[in-house]
Formats: C-alpha cells, sequence, structure tokens
C-alpha cells in the first residue's frame, strides 16, 4: 500500500497576505509600546523636574554651607545668609558668561 501524501499548496499571493498581516502586527506591537513610553514621559515629568529641582536646591545648600563655612559663617546667622546672597549672585553671573558663550557671544 502505497500512502497518498497530500500536500497543501499555497499560493504565492496568500504567503504575501500573512507577510504582510504580520508585518502590520509587528508595526502596531511597536506603536503600541511608543505609544506607552510616551504617555509614561508625559505623567512622569513633572515629577521628575520636581526632584531635580529639589536636588538642585540641596546641591547648593550644601555648597553653601560648605563654602560659607570655610570662613566660619554659620547656617543662621545674618553672616551666612549675606554670603549665601553672594553665592547665588556668583552662580547667576557664571551662568551669564556660559549663556553668552554658548551663544558665541564671548
Amino acid at each position: 500500500m502505497t500512502e497518498a501524501r497530500t500536500r497543501t499548496r499555497v499560493r504565492p499571493s496568500q504567503h504575501a497576505a500573512d507577510d504582510t498581516q504580520r508585518l502590520g502586527i509587528a508595526a502596531a506591537l511597536v506603536l503600541a509600546v511608543v505609544a506607552a513610553l510616551g504617555l509614561h514621559t508625559l505623567v512622569s515629568a513633572p515629577a521628575m523636574r520636581e526632584a531635580a529641582e529639589a536636588e538642585l536646591a540641596r546641591v547648593i545648600a550644601d555648597e553653601d554651607r560648605d563654602v560659607c563655612g570655610q570662613f566660619g559663617l554659620r547656617p543662621g546667622t545674618s553672616a551666612f545668609v549675606a554670603c549665601s546672597r553672594e553665592l547665588a549672585n556668583v552662580r547667576r553671573k557664571q551662568t551669564d558668561r556660559d549663556q553668552a558663550a554658548a551663544a558665541g557671544v564671548l
């Protein structure tokens, strides 16, 4: 007895349709992931900005305490407040110089 093997022949146009469908599904998945990441970024951006601002404030306070402390000025004194204010002026002037240099003015 010989077994007759039946083969299902797939037409080339069916392959193309299957490939197109797979590409469409893959593109939809990639688009969904990108949309989810974008939404996550939009939602978390304010919290990230707030955390960065808090970290910057902490770093500046530490710098003020270190620099003014080198001159014997203790936090909570009027001399420390004046020292911190002058350090803020130095930082602002440096920022102005950096921005001018970036703009090609300097």
